[in-house]
This record gives C-alpha cells, structure tokens and sequence, in this order.
C-alpha cells in the first residue's frame, strides 16, 4: 500500500506540470488564434493519434530508433575504447583531445552537410548521432578515470592486485556515476542531431522527414505532433535506461 501510495504521488508530481503547461499552450494558441502559427493541443493530439494509425508509422518510428541507437552504440564503443586509453594515458589524451575541442566547437548543422557529401541519406543521421554522442562518452571515462583515489592504486600495487581486480574494484565505482550522467546527456543529444540530420538527409521512412513535409506542406499540428512523439520516445529510453541503472543497483545490494 505505501509502494502503490508513493508510486502515485511520483506520477502525480511528474504528470501535473504537464497538465499546466498544456493548459498554458492551450490559453496561448487561443490567444495567437492562427492555426499555422501554433495549433492548440486539441488539434495537436488529433494529429497524433493520426499518424499514430497510419499504416507506416511503426516503420517510421523502429528506423528512427535504429539511427539513434546505432549511432550511440558506435559512440559508446569508441568512446569506451579511446577514453579510457586518453584517461590512462597522457600523450594519447593530448592527441585525441584537440579532436574532442573540434568536435564540440563545430555547428552541427555543418557536420550534417559534409556528411551529406560522404554518406547516403541514411547513414547521415547514424554518423551524427556518433558523431556528437562520442565527445560526451569520451569525456566521461576521462574524468571519471582522473577522480579515481591514487591512494587506492598505490595499495593495490602494494598488495600485487591484477589489473582486472584493479578494473573492477577500483576505476569502475568511480567512473560509473560519470558514465552514467554521459549516457544520459547523449541519448537527450543522440535525438535531437539525429532528427535533424533526417530532416535535412531526407532518408526513406525517418520522423526527421516527416517534420520536413509537415513544414512544406504548411501542416503546423503534424509538425507539432511529430515533435512530441520525438520527446516522448527520448524521454521513454532515458526512464528505460534509468530504471536498468535502479535495477542493477538495487540487485548489488541485495
């Protein structure tokens, strides 16, 4: 009973900020009173369940999710790879580093255009998606690898531990927590670039082309709708990932 009570009280806390600005964009569109400019959430949500039953929704929405997970696991296998080298290692942290400023210091919207030179319109969106994802994984292992307590390796070393007990025991529960907050950030990040690489790359069957006709087409309520139906499949992985995070937490101390 006090599980199902807490339970409630979460998903009220959560759900009536929603309600409010809903009301808010509802007293807002009623006041601006252009449908193109800004639909109201009656009509928005209509859209929603509209391209909900079209016939090549699941397609649209599985290829989508294909892009951006590919794109993170690519930039979590790199970003794994490299970062713990760059944070065990200081000459390769100062060649992978200048690449890392690079990255992060270049518009998006410029890397989305070359890519178009290089790639065919449905590998942009995975490449991008890598591409912004992988400074953040990158980073993640090297600070978490510089937080590590030096007292700790020096007793290890003392005591003759291997390596992979050091792994394990040592660098591990410290690199985690930054891990984790990289994870996150990249899969937020990981949907935004890759929607907007689709919209600009156009592959067949992506929500970022979907947003492309529904703004040619002057369909502000679809364009609205695909934008929330984006919000809501990244807010699904991250409580998806989060819950994985509570789980193996909660398995540990039992």
């Amino acid at each position: 009973m006090m599980r199902f009570t807490s339970l409630s009280k979460s998903i009220l806390a959560r759900l009536i900020p929603i309600l409010l600005w809903i009301v808010i964009w509802h007293l807002v569109a009623i006041a601006v009173n252009k449908q193109l400019l800004l639909p109201t959430p009656n009509d928005t949500f209509k859209a929603i369940a509209e391209i909900i039953k079209g016939e090549d929704f699941a397609i649209i929405v599985g290829m989508s999710i294909y892009r951006v997970l590919l794109g993170m696991l690519l930039a979590m296998l790199f970003g794994t790879l490299t970062g713990i080298m760059s944070g065990l290692n200081k000459t390769i942290y100062n060649f992978l580093n200048p690449l890392i400023i690079v990255i992060k210091s270049t518009p998006v919207l410029s890397f989305i255009i070359i890519a178009l030179l290089w790639f065919g319109a449905s590998n942009v969106p995975v490449f991008i998606c890598f591409l912004m994802c992988f400074p953040i994984i990158w980073t993640s292992y090297v600070e978490g690898i510089k937080q590590v307590n030096k007292e700790y390796l020096e007793m290890a070393q003392i005591y003759c531990l291997n390596r992979k007990l050091i792994l394990k025991k040592i660098y591990l529960p410290t690199i985690k927590p930054y891990l984790t907050a990289g994870i996150f950030s990249g899969l937020g990040l990981g949907w935004k670039v890759a929607v907007a690489a689709e919209v600009l790359s156009h592959p067949k069957y992506s929500i970022g082309g979907m947003l492309h006709d529904a703004k040619i087409y002057l369909e502000s309520e679809h364009l609205f709708a695909w934008t929330i139906i984006v919000i809501a499949l990244s807010m699904t992985f991250e409580l998806i990932f989060e819950g994985i995070i509570k789980s193996k937490g909660k398995k540990r101390v039992i």
